[in-house]
């Protein structure tokens, strides 16, 4: 017992695997978790005041899982996670009260949000925004260690996207008519598939991986990565012309589904291309 009769904050050594555990100790003064912490899948519509209940740990040093709720918000979430932050399939509107740092991945997928602010400002893992009504990125992390995917949205620019993600970045299946805002490096593959994209200018400068700009409205490659190390897709487009290709392409070349013969054309940029040629 602290002064003035406050309990002492408690670390709760092992994993909770519901939030009526959670709740019976926090009767005990636990405040913290050294563990997992699941409540998912419980019907919960707050982390922070419900009624007599009390709000989340301020940390937990594993993961926390509070997906398949009916989450509105954030409030009342750990500031600080060890492992990954799953609230995904909420009906989450706002990522406000969000922790500040997450050691694992973020998953928000499957909600309604419409922006990114709150969001962690570091994702020491992979960062998930799938399936939600986002038209905007600002307020995501400026750096993401591992993946960043952000497709099936309803995004019509990139600005606000992390200046470097360290895996693959994926914007595909949204409504995106630039690239302007993309990170400026992506040390993975970098998938643009499935929007409107008449050009590429903004693509990233480098791609350590595979690049993906297939099924968009493309007549050239103006705009595309300088150097591409893995495979270049850019098929199913309107391409009348290479003109922009990548100085240098490590793996593969695809450009099936387009409306002309591009036969005549790749020749002129064939010394380019390390693998093989799909047309």
């Amino acid at each position: 017992m602290c002064e003035a009769g406050v309990m002492k904050s408690k670390t709760y050594k092992g994993d909770v695997n519901s939030w009526s555990q959670w709740l019976e100790l926090k009767k005990e003064g636990y405040t913290k978790v050294d563990g997992n912490f699941d409540c998912s899948n419980v019907k919960l519509i707050s982390l922070n005041e419900l009624t007599p209940l009390t709000s989340a740990p301020e940390e937990v040093n594993g993961d926390f899982n509070c997906s398949c709720n009916y989450l509105t918000n954030l409030k009342g979430s750990p500031k600080k996670v060890g492992g990954y932050y799953d609230c995904s399939i909420n009906k989450l509107t706002s990522l406000k009260g969000a922790p500040k740092i997450v050691e694992g991945n973020f998953y928000c997928r499957y909600n309604k949000l419409t922006s990114l602010k709150g969001a962690p400002k570091q994702v020491n893992g992979c960062f998930d925004c799938r399936y939600n009504n986002l038209t905007s990125l600002k307020g995501a992390p400026e750096k993401v260690n591992g993946d960043f995917n952000c497709k099936h949205n309803n995004l019509t620019s990139l600005k606000g996207a992390p200046k470097i993600v360290n895996g693959y970045f994926d914007c595909g299946f949204n409504k995106l008519t630039s690239l302007k805002g993309a990170p400026e490096k992506v040390n993975g593959c970098f998938d643009c598939c499935f929007n409107r994209l008449t050009s590429l200018k903004g693509a990233s400068r480098i791609v350590e991986g595979d690049f993906y700009c297939s099924f968009n409205k493309l007549t050239s490659l103006k705009g595309a990565p300088k150097k591409v190390n893995g495979y270049f897709d850019c098929g199913f487009n309107n391409l009348t012309s290479l003109s922009g290709m990548p100085k240098i392409i490590k793996g593969d070349f695809y450009s099936r589904g387009d409306p002309i013969n591009l036969s005549q054309e790749i020749k002129k940029y064939r010394d380019r291309i390390k693998g093989k040629v799909y047309l």
